[in-house]
């Protein structure tokens, strides 16, 4: 497969992911109470798009690391099935919350109802996150295969999420900074995915038009 191709596929993905979350956080916010029923299915379809265009953006940028730097493939390939991982438990979640909605005779907040989601959004997503950007980071760092400041912000991004796993231990209201499902944990640390994501998936874009491919590769 052609790398100059495969470097464009990670980068609109990555984009494409990064717009969609930029869109849905925003949308937790609009109401103090239980949310209208369309404004919960609306976001977490946007969700939805935005998870599956990341399970696009880590298989590709394992295809990536396998095309520039195969000395490097295991750290793409743990990349790889960690952010798998992450992506399947998002889905997850948001189908846990969409069918309690969908059910539900009144209009309700499922970050609040939904009680099996609280430690799939939180700690749960936190490690994940934080051991897929730090395998990202150091393969990024060490391959030299995109500018340095990608692989640096993906292990400050790691070391924060990381910060945010024992928050199990403080309650379930969602107003509260640093809770199972604080805005803090959940909103907070989507919002920097996101920009991280958009800001990488350009670098990364843009990538493909200063390496040069050999001619038949």
């Amino acid at each position: 497969m052609n790398e100059r191709f495969v470097r464009r596929l990670t980068g609109i993905a990555g984009i494409v992911t990064a717009v969609a979350l930029i869109v849905e956080v925003p949308l937790y916010f609009v109401y103090s109470g239980p949310p209208p029923d369309a404004n919960v299915l609306t976001r977490l379809l946007i969700g939805i798009v935005g998870i599956t265009s990341l399970a696009v953006f880590v298989t590709s940028f394992r295809e990536l690391v396998r095309l520039a730097r195969p000395d490097y493939e295991w750290a793409g390939s743990m990349a790889f099935a960690i952010g798998l991982v992450y992506t399947a438990i998002a889905l997850v979640s948001t189908g846990l919350e969409a069918g309690a909605v969908i059910a539900a005779d009144r209009p309700i907040d499922p970050t609040i109802t939904v009680s099996g989601t609280y430690i799939l959004y939180g700690t749960i997503s936190r490690l994940l996150l934080a051991l897929f950007l730090a395998a990202l980071g150091h393969v990024v760092c060490r391959a030299d295969l995109l500018p340095r400041w990608v692989g640096s912000s993906a292990y400050l991004l790691a070391g924060v999420n990381l910060a945010f796993v024992p928050s199990l231990f403080f309650g379930n209201t969602p107003a509260h900074f640093y809770a199972a499902n604080g805005w803090g944990t959940t909103a907070l640390m989507g919002a920097l995915l996101s920009y991280w994501l958009l800001a990488a998936g350009i670098s990364i874009y843009r990538s493909s038009t200063r390496h040069q491919v050999p001619a038949g590769s």
